[in-house]
């Protein structure tokens, strides 16, 4: 498995509607609400024959709030 983040910026008002919809669907490992550009931070594990950006895209766009999202594509933990 990989591990993926997921920046997410949300329209006006929607960040906990989205960090609660994104619990309720149980896609993301973790769940973090941040400042800065972007709202929230969405920690994945995926399995390697998984298209990221075709779960990024089905999975996490289709939730109502989002008006944009940064992916970052991990290689090794410490």
């Amino acid at each position: 498995m990989r591990a993926y983040f997921v920046q997410i910026k949300c329209e006006l008002g929607e960040s906990y509607n989205v960090a609660n919809r994104l619990a309720e669907l149980e896609i993301a490992s973790e769940i973090h609400s941040t400042a800065g550009p972007f709202d929230l931070l969405v920690k994945l594990y995926l399995e390697d024959d998984v298209d990221v950006g075709q779960y990024v895209n089905s999975h996490i766009h289709a939730i109502d709030g989002i008006r944009d999202t940064e992916t970052l594509v991990t290689f090794r933990a410490f």
